[in-house]
């Protein structure tokens, strides 16, 4: 999407990022500081990474406010949203065994909050609402896989079922995001530093992956394609886990001072419900699943009358699919190493 359409729509308006302070909500503020919105709230129940992106982003305070509170707290979420125009939710438990042992944390964040964050959005009148999933809400095997699903189909409900308001809310769905805090990149990089073993679970493990910034510009062009009740694919990269951890040990530990031959990859097994191939697509939604351009677009399949929000958009095209096609990384075409290499310089992941 051209710098120009996403100017004409985020130019003097006032939007809420829920998460703010986090790899990619702090991102989402800002890539839109670059289309002058009127003001952005960052609402955050982190003190301290608010004062760090407060500092961080100085130059910008004039548009920016602060909010610290928990979209657990209703009307702290609903105070946050006065007046605004458009809300992005990046505010999540995600880390998979944080989340199995305190699964009602990740209950009262990713379900009950993002309750809180619709009902508060339809009685500010907010006009777009954008949730950020995972592809761990497909079939899922996790706690965070099941609340991130529930997520899912808590904001398609909503929005075909909210009435005569007009909000649209429409959902996101990741694979892992390169670089991102705490993610796989950061924890490989460290145990090098820290001695000489990487952990890999599974010899066959392969992972969805995308760019913070091909993260980022999926959440704002999916803000400006909704029509409401879609969930937005974006066509990912594919990688072997164990060609990703050679990767780094080779370019990385050289730049540390170490011998990339005196690292080790030690395999540990599977966690607990941890898959050795991930879905981005349930089969269940290929019934009313469009392809445009670098997207998948998937429309709503569940006990709602389908045929009523099909796209209007002549450009999208049905999915079509025999019985045993699945988009998963179990049927795509990995990156090579050299691949892998290339897209981490590319990204100055290595460095």
């Amino acid at each position: 999407m051209e710098y120009k359409d996403l100017l004409n729509f985020f130019q003097d308006k006032s939007i809420l990022v829920t998460g703010g302070t986090g790899t990619i909500g702090s991102e989402i503020v800002i890539q839109l500081l670059k289309y002058n919105p009127k003001v952005i709230r960052i609402l955050s129940n982190s003190e301290n990474e608010l004062w760090e992106m407060k500092v961080k982003l100085e130059s910008h305070t004039k548009k920016l406010r602060f909010l610290l509170g928990d979209i657990r707290d209703y009307k702290r979420v609903k105070k946050a949203m006065d007046e605004m125009d458009y809300v992005f939710n990046a505010a999540a438990i995600k880390h998979v065994p944080i989340s199995e042992y305190n699964p009602m944390e990740a209950i009262t964040v990713n379900v009950l909050g993002l309750e809180n964050i619709i009902e508060a959005a339809v009685e500010m009148k907010i006009k777009n609402l954008i949730h950020i999933s995972t592809d761990k809400a497909v079939s899922p095997t996790t706690a965070m896989g099941a609340t991130k699903m529930l997520g899912e189909r808590i904001c398609i409900s909503k929005s075909c079922s909210k009435g005569t308001h007009k909000l649209k809310i429409s959902c996101v769905r990741f694979g892992n995001v390169l670089g991102s805090r705490g993610s796989i990149i950061p924890l490989i990089k460290n145990n090098i530093k820290s001695g000489n073993e990487v952990t890999l679970t599974g010899e066959k493990m392969k992972r969805f992956f995308m760019s913070i910034d091909q993260a980022v510009n999926l959440v704002l062009r999916a803000m400006t394609k909704s029509q409401g009740s879609e969930i937005f694919v974006l066509k990912m990269n594919t990688i072997f886990i164990r060609d990703l951890i050679e990767v780094i040990i080779e370019e990385y530990a050289p730049k540390i001072g170490k011998n990339p031959d005196s690292i080790q990859i030690k395999i540990a097994g599977p966690r607990i419900g941890e898959k050795y191939d991930e879905e981005l697509i349930s089969p269940i939604e290929y019934v009313s699943c469009y392809d445009t351009d670098d997207l998948y677009i998937i429309y709503p399949s569940l006990g709602f009358d389908v045929h009523e929000r099909l796209p209007r958009n002549t450009d999208y095209q049905k999915v079509k699919v025999n019985e045993d096609f699945i988009y998963s990384t179990e049927n795509q075409t990995p990156l090579t190493k050299g691949e892998i290499s290339a897209l981490l310089n590319d990204l100055d992941l290595l460095k």
